[in-house]
Order: C-alpha cells, then structure tokens, then sequence
C-alpha cells in the first residue's frame, strides 16, 4: 500500500498540508518538472532557472529528512511533458492506491486536479493550502455584502487578526497607515544596500546550463544569478534586508533611479510566493525590529501591509471573482502589447529602463509595475489580458493567483473598479517626481504636446476623453475631469488627434 504525495513547483514548504498526516514509510512523493509549465507563458529564463533550482534543493531536503522523493526532471527522456501525465507515470512505477496533494494556486491547475481521481482510477485527495493567514471561505465571509472591497479595511481586519503591530485592539500610535509619509523620490546621494546574492552552487548551475540549452530564444538574461534556493539562504537574504535596508524602506519604496533596481526593496515575493519564507514569519520579524527601535513605524508597517494587506487581498479576489476574472477588459481595450515591452527598444527612458531592468533581473519593483510599464498599457489603451500574460511571464515572483488582480484589478481598472477606487492613469509629472528617468529621456516631460514631449502627457487627457462616460462620475477623477471640461471641443479634439499621432509615432 503506497501514497503517492504530489508536491507542485510552488509549494516548497516542509510542512505543506499533504505531508502533515503523512507516514514516510507508506509514501512516495512525487516532484516533476513538465514542459507544460514552462510554455503556457513564455516564462523568464531566470524565473525557470529559479523554480528548477530551488526545486531540486527542496527534493534534497525532503530526502534528507528521511521521506522517498521520486524527481522527474525536465530533460529526462521519459518525461511527458505534462503534471497529470507524471503523476499516472508513477502512480503506475510506484503501484500507488492513493494520490494525495496540496490544491493548486490557480484556476488552470485547480481545474486539470479536479479531474484526476477520474481519470487515473485512485483516489484523490486535494487538500486546502493553509500557508496564507485568510482562507478562501474567510475572504469570501468578509467580502459578503459588501457593496466596496477596499484592502483598507481588510486589512485593518487581518491587524485584528494577526495583533500585528497593535496595541490592544488598537493600531500601535493610534494610526492604520503610513502610506502618506512613504513616497519620498529618491536621490543619487543616498547610501543604498544591495541585496544579499547566493553564489549558485552546483546543483543551481547545472539548471542554469539546461535553461540555457532548452530555451535558447526566451525572454530574460540568464546572468549574474544569484536568487536563493533554499528555506536556509532565504532567510539570510531577508535577515539582511531587516538588518540593512528595512529602515529607510518606507520612506523610498515608490522611488526609482536609473541604473538602481533593488533599492531598498527586500526582493523576498518569489520566495514567499514558491514557498520557502512564511508571510506570517516574516511579519513578525519585521515588527521585531520595530518594536525593539531598529526602524520606525512607517517602514514596518508600510512593509507588514504589502503581505498581510495586499498579497492575502488579492489572492482573496483572485478566487472569489472565478477563472474568467482574466478576461476582464471594462474599458474595452484591444491595442496589442508593443514589441518594446520585450525588447526595451524604445525612447521613453523609464520604460527602457523598467523593461531592460525586467530581462536582466526577472525583478522590478511595484511603482515601475503599475506606474510605468502598467501606466502606458492603461493609457494606449492595451489588450489587458496581453498585458497579464506579460507580466505572467517576466516576473520571478509572478503566479496567476497574485498577478492577475495585481494586473487586471489595480493596473488596468479591467474590472470596472471592483478592486481600485480610480484608474492608475499619469501623466509624465509623476514619473519626473519619483525617478530620474525624465532627465535623460529624449522625451521633454515638460511639454505637452508634439512629437518631443512625453507620450505619457500626450496619452494622457485622451485616455480620460476616451472614457469620459464611465470615469467622470468617480469621485476621485473629479478635479481632473473639472479641468477637461473647461476645454472648448476644438481643444479637446486637438489634444486626441495629437495622441493618436503619438501612437503612430510609437508603432502602434
């Protein structure tokens, strides 16, 4: 009698829900690297380098803590190139009677899961991943009748729950959120840590050498890496980022530089989201060095919202709004995804920058997400679901569950306004006021029109002119809307024939 245990690519926890119960000598576990998880998004070669390796160490560990892992790796000849085929493989070699597995992250495996006791004649059981700090069924509770979602108050709730920076039942100094004091634009003279590299050892350059021969043409560098791999190295690159960088990261974490991509950013999402850091953990570290006066109040908590707050919310609207939340496009875009989204080739400084930064690192951080390479999607109009395939595909930290809201909800207002209160539309001032982008950009941002000003000020209005019926009701859009409407036509139709002329200008 045999259990077969399945333990996906993102579920790199020792203590994940299908081994708790477990009996070591009864089960086999069963790890497997399938071209069908490389190619359903054309995946960074870093992020397939990062998910392999840090794979195969895990295998390592498991072994090691006296459990039989059978590892299919992608170049095994007898590999079928598919998870369900991998699992009836060993089902078949390990005469297994029983599947058992933790459920899958997105609603593509989710539903390819549902199937297999069908179709592969054991029983199979699918348990909950319990590794986030708001189930399923609790988001859907506290979304129930709601006629708003906003992470504020949801957050505020997992404060509650978590007693995470609270004093009592009240917020520690009496206030919820620093989000105000935390956009302080950055400067050259600042003294910046970089993060903490994990020289790749033999088993991650071995993965490195088949990334390379396999995907020869994909998108992203395979240099200079140096992410962890295991729970261990993990930790110390988050150690450090507390010891070093914590501090100062309220105060910069919307700030970019030019030739800076870490800045005083953790650069820990990929390992929360594969599994080998635990988000609850991690909070209580960072509030530690709060409390014990290592860094102030705006930077805990600024960094305790991104996890508690954001990530436990947008998975939450991830599974509650259903597979066809992808689809989503509210504002009826259809522009394809520009070229230079994959090559950088472009004159507009921050999106070169954010682009070759995203090749080079599979990393950029979340106001050059939403505010740079998002903000011109949203404002030349782009096909939002192209765009979450992009970002799907380029990021190491990127799985359906916690990209699609991120992309469709907050960047793109695909969804109507179900997430965001207001669309993440700007012109070429805020980018100029958090980077030093504009100052070596071809574009003048100070202008506002015409083939040497800013695409994103020549976007800009005509985005708002474009869905004036659907946007000039909303509260938050209404100042600018007031100055739209003191145009006369003859303006406004100037400032939409000079955006079409941009797009032109741009390929599009």
């Amino acid at each position: 009698m045999t259990t077969l245990i399945l333990i996906l690519g993102d579920q790199l926890t020792p203590d994940i829900s299908s081994l708790r119960d477990a009996d070591p000598a009864a089960t086999v576990i069963l790890m497997a690297e399938v071209a069908a998880e490389t190619d359903y998004v054309w995946h960074h070669r870093k992020k397939l380098a990062f998910v392999f390796s840090a794979m195969r160490h895990h295998a390592a560990a498991l072994r090691d803590a006296g459990w039989s892992v059978d590892y299919v790796a992608l170049d095994d000849p007898a590999n079928s190139g598919s998870l369900g085929g991998e699992v009836a493989r060993a089902i078949a070699r390990h005469q297994a009677d029983r599947l058992i597995a933790t459920e899958a992250g997105e609603w593509r495996l989710r539903d390819e899961m549902a199937n297999w006791e069908a179709a592969l004649g054991v029983p199979a059981e699918i348990g909950a991943d319990d590794r986030f700090l708001c189930s399923e069924a609790e988001f859907a509770a506290w979304a129930e009748g709601r006629k708003a979602l906003r992470m504020e108050y949801f957050y505020r709730d997992m404060r509650r729950k978590t007693g995470l920076l609270m004093e009592g039942d009240q917020p520690a100094s009496g206030q919820w959120n620093f989000d105000a004091d935390n956009r302080k634009p950055a400067s050259r003279d600042l003294m910046m840590p970089r993060p903490r590299r994990t020289p790749p050892d033999a088993i991650t350059r071995d993965v490195l050498a088949m990334v390379a021969a396999r995907f020869p043409d994909r998108f992203g560098s395979l240099d200079d890496f140096w992410f962890a791999v295991t729970r261990a190295e993990a930790q110390t690159q988050f150690d450090d980022f507390v010891a070093h960088a914590l501090p100062r990261f309220g105060d910069y974490q919307d700030a970019m530089l030019v030739g800076e991509p870490w800045l005083y950013h953790s650069i820990i999402a990929l390992y929360l989201n594969i599994g080998l850091l635990d988000p609850l953990s991690v909070c209580q570290a960072v509030e530690r060095a709060w409390r014990e006066g290592h860094v102030p109040l705006n930077a805990a908590e600024g960094y305790i919202r991104q996890i508690i707050g954001w990530r436990e919310y947008v998975r939450g609207i991830y599974w509650r709004e259903g597979p066809d939340y992808v689809n989503r496009n509210a504002l009826e875009a259809t522009r394809p995804l520009p070229e230079f989204y994959w090559t950088a080739d472009t004159d507009m400084a921050c999106v070169r920058a954010a682009v070759a930064q995203t090749r080079d690192h599979a990393y950029a951080h979340h106001i050059q997400r939403l505010m740079v390479t998002g903000n011109f999607a949203l404002l030349a109009g782009v096909d939002p679901h192209a765009l979450h395939l992009w970002y799907l595909a380029v990021y190491a930290d990127a799985y359906e569950w916690v990209e699609a809201p991120n992309t469709i909800g907050m960047s793109q207002f695909a969804d109507g306004g179900l997430l965001a209160s207001k669309p993440y539309a700007a012109s070429g001032a805020y980018i100029d006021r958090m980077s030093n982008y504009c100052s070596g950009c071809r574009y003048d941002v100070k202008a506002k029109s015409g083939p040497n000003a800013c695409p994103f000020n020549r976007l800009y209005w005509p985005f708002l002119i474009r869905h004036t019926d659907r946007l000039a009701r909303n509260p938050r859009m209404a100042p600018m809307y007031r100055t739209l409407n003191n145009w006369g036509a003859e303006k406004r139709a100037a400032l939409v024939a000079d955006g079409n002329a941009c797009l032109a200008e741009l390929g599009l």
